[in-house]
């Protein structure tokens, strides 16, 4: 029997936004179906669920070559704090968390610090140098995502 091993990859990385700071939480957390045409998942679609006014599902559902992958995520706001957590609680990476905090810089002006707590179940171990890769990985690629959407978003934010 092959015994599964999961190893935690911590990274984090800071999106400037060209928007006041609650400006910038209500546009990240406003979620909606829509969602994945924003950063350009053309192969994906998301379900909305809300549990309460903080607490929301996400279903989040890719195909990946023909395979697909359905990732179920608990969101919890805390709006007085301009944070928010995603907790993965089903797929590939399943009890991963996510944690969001806009920081005020000036009064049109906010940042996004993000730190990941990924979690990687798989079935061989990975060696320090492939976990630190991954972590680099997972570092570029959320980066681009959120510079994608810091674009959109003060894009959508500049014609109100």
């Amino acid at each position: 029997m092959v015994k599964l091993s999961t190893r935690a990859i911590h990274y984090s990385f800071s999106q400037n936004f060209s928007v006041s700071a609650p400006e910038a939480f209500d546009w990240c957390t406003n979620y909606s179906p829509n969602d994945m045409a924003l950063i350009q998942e053309e192969n994906a679609r998301r379900e909305v669920q809300r549990i309460a006014a903080d607490t929301i599902i996400l279903v989040d559902s890719y195909i990946d070559g023909q395979m697909s992958i359905e990732k179920r995520k608990l969101v919890c706001l805390y709006p007085n704090q301009l944070t928010w957590t995603a907790t993965h609680l089903t797929g590939p990476n399943k009890y991963s968390q996510y944690l969001y905090e806009i920081k005020p810089e000036t009064e049109r002006t906010c940042s996004l610090r993000f730190a990941g707590h990924y979690l990687n179940h798989d079935i061989k171990q990975l060696g320090k140098e492939e976990v630190d890769e991954l972590g680099r990985k997972l570092k570029e690629m959320d980066s681009e995502n959120w510079k994608l959407l810091a674009k959109k978003m003060e894009k959508e934010l500049s014609r109100k």
